[in-house]
């Protein structure tokens, strides 16, 4: 068995990825619009060229992503994607990329568990919890 998150961006998804790709050097790798897909009835009104489904790869871990019913309504609660990373170099460039329009939640700090850790939210309102892996 698998578990992968499942993030529904309702109408903003291709921008999130492209943002995801420049931040996090995310590889999209299948992508179905609406418009492709073989139930007509399964696109929102007017919104054929939305994202129905894509399979997004940062480094060894995967995620999925859809605008869903491309209502406008994003709401991420009650979770974060935790990211790790080999070093503070690499965690300064990521966290700096994602607090771009986002916030701040934990401003990076030396913890009893890493070198360096933070959180931030961003521009989406998806939590990522960023640290240094411990060799």
């Amino acid at each position: 068995m698998q578990i992968e998150p499942y993030l529904f961006f309702d109408g903003r998804c291709e921008e999130a990825l492209s943002f995801y790709k420049e931040a996090l050097g995310a590889e999209v790798g299948a992508l179905m619009r609406f418009r492709d897909s073989p139930d007509p009835t399964s696109a929102p009104p007017g919104n054929e060229d939305k994202v129905m489904h894509a399979l997004v790869r940062v480094g060894g871990a995967s995620f999925m992503a859809s605008d869903g019913h491309c209502a406008g309504d994003t709401s991420f609660k009650g979770f974060g994607l935790a990211l790790t990373v080999p070093d503070a170099t690499t965690f300064d460039r990521i966290f700096t990329a994602l607090e771009t329009g986002g916030q701040v939640r934990m401003p990076p700090a030396q913890t009893f568990f890493s070198p360096r850790f933070g959180m931030v939210e961003d521009r989406f309102g998806v939590l990522w919890m960023v640290i240094v892996g411990q060799g």
